[in-house]
């Protein structure tokens, strides 16, 4: 998060003088009675008592002090963006100050303040992000005020399609958590108010990440987990960029909604193919405006993971494209095009040959990786450790003949060795 210069433009004077200066600016857009009555009220708040010690001395004064400004601040004021900041700094300046940081006192007029700052968000929205921003810099690292601080940050942020100045990551996300003197229940909602922020902001790819630690962190048997995971499930099915369904499989939340609907979708696209999703939406057939889905989307998606299947099974060998047109059910001419769509997702690197009409597969991811791909891999291991162990039969062979001419061989020999060992989950 990017860190603001604190600016207050009423720092200056005691704190009674400081006092005043906000009661004048809190009252500025009122009729002059009204601001009259204001400045006595307060006149009588601040005088002491006979015999009894200064305001400055006086915490309770202080405090009563405060409050009435405080009581009186329901919008950001009649001022320039210097004077609302200035205002609102010096305001949370005190308001840290004369109270400890997890009272009740305090937690109620920071949660008022901040219900101001992001009230009518399109209206000085650079003033109200400055000033949140300092105050959550002000607050300890541990405090629990830094939740619902930065929650108003992300609200204003949202609202105004500037979140990607925040700079927000999920490593930063979970430092704060382990931080912050808060509850699990208060951590989950925090975890849901950033995803609802980037679903506002249009950057769904960015909210399906932040979704994941926000279901992880709710209990299986919590009553939001089942409604959580389908969310979760239909945002991975609704990215068209997003193929890899294997984290959704270790979360709890979406193992224990394995009844639902979606979760049987969810294992089509992690283990079938283009047959079962048919044959799925064909059993289900409100789901798709139900959840948001897109048909050709699915469908898009499920060849390309398809083929990476089927790279997966050739790697380091030739891929016929009768093959591709067969799983994927599509005509022969049309190979070659499903061909460049699946590289250019990452999901498969190779080279095409229109003369052998076959794709010859450097690399290609996994769908998921459990017994069935690790066997895959020792299998491709064993075969170039044999591979290697030839090449240094050539070597040898080489250097007694004491001369280059075997060293043809030995390229060829580590070029056949190196190909179909490099494999990835998708």
């Amino acid at each position: 998060m990017p860190t603001a210069d604190s600016v207050s433009v009423f720092a200056e004077g005691t704190f009674e003088e400081q006092i005043q200066e906000l009661v004048d600016y809190a009252t500025r857009s009122s009729q002059e009675d009204e601001r009259a009555t204001a400045s006595q009220s307060f006149r009588d708040i601040i005088k002491p008592d006979e015999g009894a010690k200064p305001i400055e001395e006086d915490q309770e004064r202080k405090r009563n002090a405060l409050t009435f400004v405080l009581d009186r601040t329901k919008s950001l004021g009649d001022g320039s963006e210097q004077e609302i900041e200035g205002y609102f700094n010096l305001l949370f300046s005190h308001l840290l100050t004369l109270w400890p940081t997890n009272s009740p006192e305090i937690k109620h007029y920071v949660s008022s303040l901040l219900g101001v700052l992001t009230s009518s968000p399109s209206e000085h929205p650079s003033v109200r992000y400055r000033v949140i921003s300092n105050l959550f810099n002000a607050t300890s690292r541990n405090s629990a005020l830094r939740l619902p601080i930065y929650t108003a940050l992300l609200k204003v942020a949202a609202n105004n399609g500037e979140l990607e100045t925040l700079r927000l990551s999920r490593k930063d996300v979970e430092k704060w958590l382990q931080e912050w003197d808060i509850s699990g229940e208060e951590r989950s909602q925090f975890h849901k108010s950033i995803v609802d922020a980037f679903i506002r902001s249009g950057q769904p790819e960015t909210a399906y990440h932040h979704t994941l630690s926000y279901v992880s962190s709710l209990s299986s048997s919590s009553p939001e987990s089942q409604s959580a995971a389908v969310d979760a499930i239909a945002l991975a099915l609704r990215l068209p960029s997003l193929f890899d369904f294997d984290p959704l499989f270790k979360l709890d939340a979406v193992v224990s909604a394995k009844d639902h609907e979606l979760f049987s979708l969810l294992q089509v696209f992690l283990n079938s193919g283009l047959p079962e999703l048919h044959s799925w939406l064909e059993s289900h057939p409100a789901a798709l405006e139900k959840y948001e889905l897109d048909r050709a989307q699915l469908e898009r998606k499920i060849r390309l993971l398809s083929f990476a299947s089927l790279g997966f099974a050739h790697v380091g060998h030739d891929l016929p494209y009768s093959e591709v047109a067969s799983t994927l059910q599509i005509e022969l001419s049309e190979v070659e095009k499903w061909a460049i769509d699946v590289i250019r997702t990452g999901l498969l690197s190779g080279k095409l040959s229109q003369t052998t009409q076959s794709l010859h597969v450097y690399r290609s991811s996994a769908r998921t990786f459990e017994r069935e791909q690790w066997e895959a891999l020792e299998k491709r291991l064993v075969a170039w450790k044999a591979g290697l162990a030839s090449v240094l039969e050539v070597v040898i062979s080489a250097q007694k003949r004491g001369n280059g001419s075997g060293m043809g061989e030995v390229v060829q020999q580590v070029t056949q060795t190196g190909e179909g060992v490099q494999v990835d989950a998708a």
